[in-house]
């Protein structure tokens, strides 16, 4: 049991920048106290004591402004991270080294009771605001991006953004850590392929004007277009 809490507290300050003592982190963390208080209503709700772990829950849900189902399972070095209005429901199952970050939903799907929440594989990253909703699984080492939605399985090593969530990257190695700032979009980069093909278009329309001897119309939409590319290089830097 208080092996189990020191690893807690040191998964805390191997993902965490901010934290500075051990004392710091017993006091100002609440998804270290959201997950205490979850592993005590999760033992009581294996033993059938259903009721006071669902309070438990509640006064944590209270306390840290996170919602856990004592049905949930987590495993090993798990962190949440400022952890503000992540819900994590009854049959979600967590496991070992699983980072996620603000306003994460791993949600159901159907009223029927059964498996209706996610399976989250190991090494996993989930970005603030992303939702996972059903009984999906993400594999191993796969990292959701912030604000995604993902309601499809995500196979082991990728990477997943946009609503819905789609596959983008396959890194096929552990992720320590989630590069908000580098995730690719999907979005842009179709809007750039169909952009090269235009100009591949407009190129052969302009020898063909030339050949003819037409005189090619002023394009109305040049401007427009300039400006969306300016908006896409600025999003890559």
């Amino acid at each position: 049991m208080f092996k189990m809490l020191k690893e807690d507290i040191q998964t805390v300050f191997a993902k965490d920048p901010a934290a500075r003592s051990t004392l710091e982190v017993l006091s100002c963390y609440p998804g270290l106290h959201a997950l205490w208080l979850h592993r005590l209503a999760h033992f009581l709700w294996q033993h059938k004591f259903r009721l006071i772990s669902r309070f438990i829950s509640h006064f944590g849900r209270f306390f840290t402004g996170i919602e856990i189902h004592p049905g949930a399972s987590i495993g090993r070095r798990f962190f949440i991270d400022h952890g503000a209005g992540v819900v994590i429901g009854e049959t979600s199952e967590i496991g070992d080294d699983v980072l996620i970050y603000q306003g994460v939903v791993l949600g159901g799907t159907t009223t029927e009771k059964k498996k209706r929440h996610p399976t989250i594989g190991n090494n996993v990253v989930i970005g603030a605001g992303a939702i996972a909703l059903g009984p999906i699984t993400i594999g191993d080492d796969a990292r959701i991006g912030s604000g995604s939605v993902v309601i499809k399985s995500v196979p082991a090593g990728v990477t997943v953004v946009g609503v819905p969530g789609r596959s983008v990257e396959d890194r096929r190695k552990p992720i320590l850590e989630l590069d908000h700032g580098q995730l690719p979009d999907p979005i842009a980069e179709a809007i750039k392929l169909v952009l090269r093909e235009q100009d591949k278009l407009e190129e052969r329309l302009r020898k063909l004007e030339k050949q003819s001897g037409v005189r090619a119309p002023s394009d109305e939409l040049e401007q427009m277009r300039k400006q969306i590319e300016q908006e896409l290089a600025g999003n890559e830097e």
